[in-house]
């Protein structure tokens, strides 16, 4: 039996100029493409009287809009915010549904005797996608806080020198800032990644009896991640507008 071959590291596939290209951001690029062109069409074929395939999709997204504004209580605030959250979802979610099929993962090439590279790999496998997916969110909540309290009365919420356990309360909360982006990006990094590795596992030793049914867990697991990602999102945002008390 062959050995298993699991990469923790995103493989290079090309370099352009001194910047390498690899499988994980090739496919970063085919979820947006694939998410650019179905927003193209859905936005081409909505009607007034709308079918059953719009009435779908703006049931979900006025759903969502209004669950929003439920939790920021402000619905120009939840406009503002509506399209990161939904695009963090849908991105994060493509990625993880399209996980599965043929050619992610097997198309590619061989280098350096029988190592093999795949040409695509899911990208929320790399750690470096879930970082920087914590990041833009990390910045957004602790810019967003700033912008509606104003920057000394956010900040009282981290330095607070009234009182010794005032202090200590708000080094907590500093700390538990810093936290939200190392348990963001790992979140979604393991959950993904054990997946796949758990996959990789069953197809070598049980080929045709599990893969199958843990592919379709995989799915949920992936549509589970996209809206915990989100809705963390939205809650740490409600957290980070809230007045200092």
């Amino acid at each position: 039996m062959e050995g298993i071959h699991i990469a923790l590291a995103a493989e290079e596939v090309f370099h352009i100029g001194s910047i390498p290209i690899t499988n994980t951001l090739i496919m970063s690029w085919v979820v947006v493409l694939l998410l650019v062109v179905a927003g193209s069409l859905i936005g081409r074929r909505a009607a007034l009287m709308p079918g059953k395939a719009q009435v779908l999709v703006e049931t979900v997204f006025v759903g969502a809009m209004e669950y929003i504004e439920d939790v920021l209580e402000d619905k120009k605030l939840a406009r503002k915010f509506f399209p990161l959250l939904m695009t963090l979802f849908l991105f994060i979610f493509t990625a993880n549904a399209i996980e599965f099929f043929p050619g992610i993962g097997s198309l590619g090439f061989f280098h350096g005797g029988d190592e093999f590279t795949p040409l695509l790999r899911s990208m929320n496998t790399d750690f470096n996608v879930t970082l920087a997916l914590a990041l833009i969110s990390f910045l957004v909540i602790e810019i967003t806080g700033v912008a509606i309290l104003g920057f000394l009365k956010y900040g009282k919420k981290f330095v607070n020198v009234s009182s010794p356990l005032a202090f200590v309360v708000g080094l907590t909360e500093l700390l538990s800032e810093v936290a939200r982006l190392i348990s963001f990006s790992f979140r979604l990094f393991g959950n993904i990644f054990a997946g796949e590795v758990l996959i990789v596992v069953t197809m070598a030793f049980l080929p045709g009896i599990l893969p199958v049914p843990l592919m379709v867990f995989e799915l949920f697991v992936g549509f589970i991640q996209a809206v915990v990602f989100a809705l963390l999102t939205l809650f740490f945002i409600k957290v980070a507008i809230a007045e200092p008390h």
